[in-house]
Formats: C-alpha cells, structure tokens, sequence
C-alpha cells in the first residue's frame, strides 16, 4: 500500500502550501489529530497565528480531530479575547498595574471553554470561531463565516452569525455515520474504502 504519511509535514511532492496540520503545530495547547491538513497562501506557520488570544495562564485548549480540512485565513479566537461583560465596565483596568492592579480581586472574567473541532470537518476560507465553540464531526462551515455556537454533526452552516443553511444526510443516516467513526477505523481500512467514503451510499460501508 502507498498511503501518505500522516507524519510528515508536506504530504504533497514540491507544494509547500499545505500541511498535515499536527506535525507543525508547537504551542502545547493546541491538539490535532492525523491526516488534518491546513492550506495557506502564504506560510502554513501562519495557522498558530491565527489562534488569537490564547494564553498560557489561561489554559484553554484548541483541540480538532481527525482528516479535517482548514482553509487559508481561518481564525480561531480563545478566551484570552474575554473582558466583562456583567460588569459597569468591561475594560480590563488590572492589566496596567499600578493603582488598577487589584481591579480584578476575587473576580474573574468569563471562559467558555475548550475550542473543539470535530472529525472530517471542512472550514472554509476566512471562516472565524469563537472561544469555546463545539463543532461536530461531518460539518461543513462556508467561507467568510463566524460561528459563535456549537454546531451539530454534519451540519451545514453559513453566514454573519453562522446559521444552519442544512443537514447532510438524514437524522438516521447521521446517527449511522456517527456510529461507524470511520475516522478511527486502521488506515489499511480506510485506504481500502476510500471509493465508498467519497460516494454516497452508507450502506456499503456498513
């Protein structure tokens, strides 16, 4: 079997635009799973640069799943981005120090959470995440979009907020495909259905 090394950086001969995301990935917090690529028009180092405000002493993770496809310019923003917002004033006074430093005493501000992307998701060029957004497996979001809520599995979502423009298949046909995980299967399996994945009849796969 040839099957594309999930381990290598560049899996395309002599195309340095995209990566199979986790063997660039540095930053600790961010996870992601085999076969996930990332393509950028400039620099696939860019991808880290696009998760905004996500610091240490936080501690919120970036985590997405397998056989994803992340476009050029998608930016995923984390809780670092947060500022009061149940508060008379929502600017982060503490920060400066000085006499603002104890502000924040015995307060904290709002966190959301992981940031977790699912399995064999697609994410559009310039598609925007907000902190602690669930997205399942199977979902499509188009490009230019900004998802501020969890999305349900193999959705299709669109727009300035994101909005469900459909589903991909049936409840019960998403309900089989949620159950067979295909994305865990042993890659020899997966190379060997690769034709089925890339048809429409579930029932082959079963």
């Amino acid at each position: 079997m040839n099957i594309p090394d999930k381990n290598k950086l560049f899996p395309l001969a002599n195309y340095k635009r995209l990566c199979f995301l986790k063997n660039s990935i540095k930053h600790l917090n961010i996870v992601v799973g085999d076969y996930t690529y990332y393509d950028d028009f400039g620099d696939v180092a860019n991808f880290e640069k696009n998760v905004k405000y996500h610091f240490d002493f936080i501690g919120d993770k970036l985590i997405i799943g397998k056989f994803c496809m992340i476009a050029s310019d998608v930016t995923f923003i984390m809780n670092g981005a947060n500022h009061l917002t149940n508060a008379i004033s929502s600017y982060p006074f503490a920060i400066f120090g000085g006499d603002w430093q104890h502000a924040m005493d015995n307060k904290s501000y709002p966190t959301k959470g992981d940031t977790i992307i699912g399995n064999d998701v697609w994410l559009g060029y310039n598609v925007t995440i907000m902190p602690g957004v669930q997205i399942g497996d199977g979902v499509i979001i188009a490009s230019n979009t900004t998802v501020t809520k969890d999305v349900e599995p193999y959705s299709i979502v669109g727009g300035n907020p994101g909005k469900l423009i459909r589903k991909r298949f049936s409840d019960a046909e998403i309900e089989s495909l949620l159950s067979l995980k295909w994305w865990d299967w042993p890659i020899e399996k997966i190379t060997g259905n690769v034709e089925k994945l890339t048809g429409n009849k579930l029932d082959e796969l079963k």
